[in-house]
């Protein structure tokens, strides 16, 4: 019985959404506020917005980041996919 409240909890918390389902532009957006947020680490090179915006659109190609959408601060959010932990 406490597992499925803890399922229901998570998945009231937040819902995956495909980059499909934005439109171009909120999903620019979106990838480009996640990119300039800060403590975001990129190691010890510097890389212009484009490329960072690039390399996230191929993280999200690749599966190896998701948009999650929290439905109690009704706001997306991307994360990498080993962040999420159930």
């Amino acid at each position: 019985m406490h597992d499925s409240s803890e399922t229901s909890k998570s998945q009231s918390e937040g819902v995956e959404l495909d980059p499909d389902q934005l439109s171009p532009g909120a999903l620019r957006g979106l990838v480009e506020e996640y990119v300039t947020r800060e403590g975001t680490d990129y190691g010890h090179s510097d890389w212009s917005l484009e490329e960072k915006v690039t390399q996230v659109f191929r993280q999200l190609e690749r599966g190896e980041a998701r948009i999650v959408f929290d439905l109690e601060l009704e706001s997306a959010s991307i994360v990498a996919v080993s962040d999420r932990s159930d």
